[in-house]
């Protein structure tokens, strides 16, 4: 890991780990993943050497620029606003987390699921549905527009106390800015306790989309975990994303933890939670989560998650049938679908919706 840069360095000390000829090939390889026929990344790949060389380049002098993102919508489950950033953008967010994630990972919480090695959605309802098998009760929450109200002063200054080097912190800021008013549109300012009229000016909200919105999301949050884990001293806690649950077999304890967590979350972060998720609920009722209905003996998929995937395979189908894409393209689509609701209890579930596709013979037996 890069030491602190002296002023001698010119700022570039950091940077030189980041701009690493084998940190960039990897970082490449990272973000091309799955993405080899795209164009962009085709054209970037042809020519890789003088590519990556271009990138080490303006890295380590200080004048590699945020190119400008591609924006689009999403509907699933929610309206999402997407923000894609240009390939060569996404080679360098790789190399930068390869080189300052490892520094935050190991005071990450054992329980927060989102984005990292060795952690993913499965787990996290596997780990949701022991919680529930030892108390009565949870708590459930989920922060209210997350990404487009992350603060970038909070944010920044949670990143510097792990990360010294000035290049890495002007790389960073870079990035961070270039989210700045991308959710205007969409989400409002604002305003908590002490707040004056400058406080709509606050820059806030970052990419959706980016690697380093992923990797940021949980450094804004861990002061939340870390919150609940030894100031309140709830064991049975656990965090996907924006998503976080708090079990206990006193109702009226996870009351009082709700409202220690809605006043950490707005006085330090200055985030809110969304008021309707915010119920105390028997674990015996079913916890909805990340997708599921998890209870304490089974799991099952939302109803609204059926239809979404249902609509999804039937127009994959409808182009294969077309010959628009490859039955590699339409395997794959379908097999992803197997791999995630086979987390839960769905023989019934699969064989209904691939059996409407006169496909139920060729897949459910895998």
């Amino acid at each position: 890991m890069a030491a602190t840069e002296s002023p001698a360095s010119g700022g570039t000390g950091g940077l030189l780990a980041v701009a690493d000829g084998d940190n960039l090939l990897r970082s490449w390889v990272l973000a091309s993943r799955g993405k080899q026929a795209a164009a962009a990344v085709a054209s970037f790949g042809y020519r890789l050497g003088e590519n990556l060389l271009a990138l080490r380049s303006q890295l380590l002098a200080q004048a590699w620029r945020p190119g400008a993102y591609v924006h689009f919508s999403i509907h699933e489950p929610k309206r999402r606003w997407i923000s894609a950033a240009p390939f060569a953008d996404r080679v360098v967010h790789h190399a930068l987390c390869g080189v300052i994630e490892p520094r935050f990972e190991r005071s990450f919480i054992g329980d927060s699921y989102a984005n990292r090695v060795g952690k993913g959605t499965h787990r996290a309802v596997d780990r949701l549905q022991q919680f529930a098998r030892l108390h009565r009760y949870v708590l459930r929450l989920d922060v209210r527009q997350h990404f487009p109200s992350i603060d970038h002063a909070i944010l920044k200054d949670l990143l510097w106390r792990r990360i010294p080097e000035p290049g890495i912190r002007d790389l960073i800021r870079h990035i961070v800015a270039s989210g700045d008013g991308i959710h205007a549109e969409q989400v409002p300012a604002a305003f908590f306790d002490g707040d004056d009229l400058l406080a709509q000016c606050r820059p806030r909200g970052l990419p959706i989309g980016n690697l380093t919105s992923q990797f940021w999301s949980n450094c804004f949050l861990d002061p939340l975990d870390q919150f609940v884990k030894r100031t309140l001293r709830c064991g049975p806690y656990l965090r996907y994303v924006d998503d976080f649950a708090l079990f206990h077999d006193d109702k009226v304890v996870l009351r009082e933890w709700g409202v220690a967590v809605q006043d950490f979350l707005a006085r330090r972060l200055r985030l809110r939670v969304h008021d309707n998720t915010a119920q105390v609920q028997a674990c015996a009722a079913g916890i909805p989560w990340l997708g599921f209905v998890v209870y304490p003996d089974h799991q099952r998929v939302k109803s609204r998650k059926v239809v979404a995937a249902t609509r999804r395979l039937r127009a994959s189908h409808a182009a294969w049938q077309r010959g628009d894409i490859s039955f590699g393209e339409f395997d794959a689509t379908v097999q992803g679908w197997i791999n995630h609701v086979g987390q839960a209890d769905t023989w019934g579930l699969r064989r209904h919706v691939l059996g409407g596709l006169a496909l139920d013979g060729c897949w459910l037996g895998k």
